[in-house]
């Protein structure tokens, strides 16, 4: 058996591995899946009513899209946690010492985020749709936007675990950036309802690009998809590279707190 028809084993057994983890404490797991439920059921009504008082379209596309991302953001210490926890306990290096290489180890942690991720968004869309009634005519173009922003915020979150020091330091990182970005980027307060300066800073915000992303798939708009897609993506491509190169250069304990 030749090493390349071997990885796809180490993958799959480093997957198992970390699946277990995170089943062993299913408590933040459970939290990052239900709440967003709460917060959509909460903000749908009061979204409706804001945005019928000024003659605009149905809050519940508002509610349901602004929730997802605001919450996927916030879920993303999932991967980031579970390589930072792997640095503190100083066991990084005895994995880098087998033969699986730095995208395998990367994967590893990854997948069973994603999965996370996945259902966490399946969750919300599907209450939006089923019980508030949110129009989704384009369901392969949502899956198709769900599933990219899910692997921006994987890449994005093992990169921080990858930088920062402590699950303090990573908590307070991802607290403040999930706040401001989604406030940026359209996802608590309509886009058209910010201040000006906010608005042209906006795309600034990977918020505002996966904002864009789900809306436009829900509206069947291909060229704004494929625009907010791309973006997405490239942010993807750069966070995961950072993450790789971080974990091929490895790090000693002067790094941690």
């Amino acid at each position: 058996m030749s090493p390349e028809s071997i990885l796809p084993l180490r993958s799959a057994a480093l997957v198992r591995h970390n699946t277990t983890l995170l089943l062993r404490e299913p408590g933040p797991v459970l939290s990052r899946l239900l709440m967003p439920l709460v917060a959509v059921l909460v903000f749908t009504p009061l979204d409706r009513a804001a945005l019928a008082a000024e003659g605009r379209a149905s809050g519940t596309v508002q509610a349901v899209t602004g929730v997802l991302v605001l919450f996927s953001m916030l879920a993303l210490s999932v991967a980031g946690s579970g390589i930072l926890t792997e640095r503190f306990w100083h066991t990084w290096d005895r994995l880098r010492s087998t033969p699986a290489r730095s995208t395998e180890l990367l994967a590893g942690k990854v997948i069973p985020a994603l999965v996370v991720l996945l259902v966490q968004q399946a969750l919300v869309l599907l209450l939006g749709v089923t019980v508030l009634g949110m129009p989704a005519d384009h369901c392969g173009l949502l899956a198709i936007a769900v599933a990219t922003w899910s692997v921006t915020l994987l890449c994005v979150g093992a990169a921080l675990g990858t930088l920062l020091r402590s699950q303090a330091e990573f908590s307070a990182v991802q607290d403040i950036s999930s706040f401001l970005f989604t406030s940026l980027g359209g996802a608590l307060v309509p886009l058209a309802d910010l201040p000006g300066w906010a608005q042209r800073i906006a795309p600034a915000s990977p918020a505002y690009w996966a904002m864009s992303a789900l809306h436009a798939a829900l509206a069947g708009q291909l060229g704004q998809l494929a625009r907010a897609e791309g973006v997405l993506l490239g942010l993807a491509v750069l966070a995961g590279a950072l993450a790789a190169w971080r974990m091929n250069r490895g790090w000693g304990r002067s790094q941690l707190i």
